[in-house]
């Protein structure tokens, strides 16, 4: 049994950074975690993908579509391109942010008008998360991620301190940019609904997350994302 995590966004939003940060709080839990990407044209605002998988014996580290639980959407549409890789049960946690890209404003292409609803209509359960309003609230855009990590952080298969402690292990000596993505991080998991959604499978759940915390977890509805990053 694994967990899937499917990471999406555009070059410069942290995909690769929040998938990072993922894998390394499942290992130090004491998972096995896989991790793969795609940058793609990542340096110039292109599609950027990251597929983390978590369970007690990870063979594969590729995702097939129809098999996330979780899919980490840093950009609107990014979310619409990628929630067919979703599970029946899987969750979609979205930053409302949208990143036109030059097809669009060039008159090429239009920008899907709902991207959240139109994720919804295709029946799957998806949270509208405004990431980015937040993190420029804070003072600095590139809080996103973390905002977006900390309410994705009900619904994964470890303790949201653990996934706290790693994000603030990036920022190491550096006690101002702790502190604000600290707050970031909880601003985050303030928006995260107070139920487990059945896409989060308890017996991955290790035997150090207490009772307490799992039966206040995860949301039916999310939001979410991770730090500074590419």
């Amino acid at each position: 049994m694994n967990a899937n995590l499917l990471v999406v966004g555009v070059g410069g939003q942290g995909v690769m950074t929040a998938a990072e940060v993922l894998a390394r709080v499942a290992l130090a839990a004491g998972w096995d975690a896989c991790k793969t990407e795609i940058a793609g044209m990542s340096q110039r605002g292109g599609v950027v993908s990251s597929q983390v998988r978590i369970g007690r014996h990870v063979h594969a580290s590729e995702i097939t579509p129809g098999e996330a639980d979780v899919l980490l959407a840093l950009e609107s549409a990014e979310a619409l391109r990628w929630c067919h890789w979703l599970a029946p049960a899987g969750h979609a946690v979205i930053n409302t942010m949208r990143a036109v890209p030059p097809v669009v404003s060039s008159g090429r292409a239009a920008y899907p008008e709902d991207p959240v609803g139109a994720v919804r209509a295709l029946g799957y359960a998806a949270s509208a998360v405004n990431a980015t309003d937040i993190a420029v609230a804070l003072g600095d855009v590139r809080l996103a991620n973390t905002v977006m990590l900390g309410a994705a952080s009900a619904c994964l298969p470890f303790e949201a301190g653990a996934l706290l402690e790693e994000v603030l292990r990036r920022f190491a000596g550096k006690q101002a940019l702790a502190r604000l993505n600290a707050e970031a991080f909880e601003a985050g998991r303030a928006q995260a609904a107070p139920s487990l959604p059945p896409s989060v499978r308890p017996e991955l759940l290790p035997p150090s997350v207490r009772p307490e915390l799992v039966e206040g977890a995860c949301p039916e509805r999310l939001e979410g994302l991770s730090p500074n990053g590419s």
